[in-house]
C-alpha cells in the first residue's frame, strides 16, 4: 500500500471513527434532555401541588386561629360567669 493510500485510509477509518463517536455524543445528550425536560415538568407538577397545599393550610390556619380565639372568649366568659356565681352565692 502506497503511502497516500495509506494517508486517505487512515482518513476514511478518522471520520468514520469521528462521525460513530458524534453519533454516540449526540444520542447521549439527546436523551439526557429527554430525562430532565421530564424531570423538570414533574417538579413543576411538584411545585403547583406545593402551592395548593400551602395555600389549604393557610385557609385552615386561619380557621383555626378564628375558631381558638371564639373559644378563648367562651372560656373568659365561664370564667366570669363562674366567678360572678362564687360572688352572688352566700359564703
Amino acid at each position: 500500500m502506497t503511502n497516500a493510500a495509506s494517508t486517505y485510509l487512515g482518513i476514511i477509518e478518522g471520520t468514520i471513527i469521528g462521525a460513530v463517536i458524534s453519533w454516540w455524543i449526540y444520542n447521549r445528550q439527546k436523551k439526557t434532555a429527554e430525562i430532565q425536560d421530564h424531570i423538570l415538568c414533574r417538579i413543576k407538577e411538584l411545585e403547583e401541588n406545593h402551592g395548593d397545599i400551602l395555600k389549604k393550610l393557610e385557609d385552615f390556619d386561619e380557621k383555626h386561629e378564628s375558631s381558638f380565639d371564639l373559644i378563648q372568649e367562651l372560656n373568659k366568659k365561664i370564667d366570669a360567669i363562674i366567678k360572678k356565681s362564687d360572688t352572688d352565692s352566700p359564703q
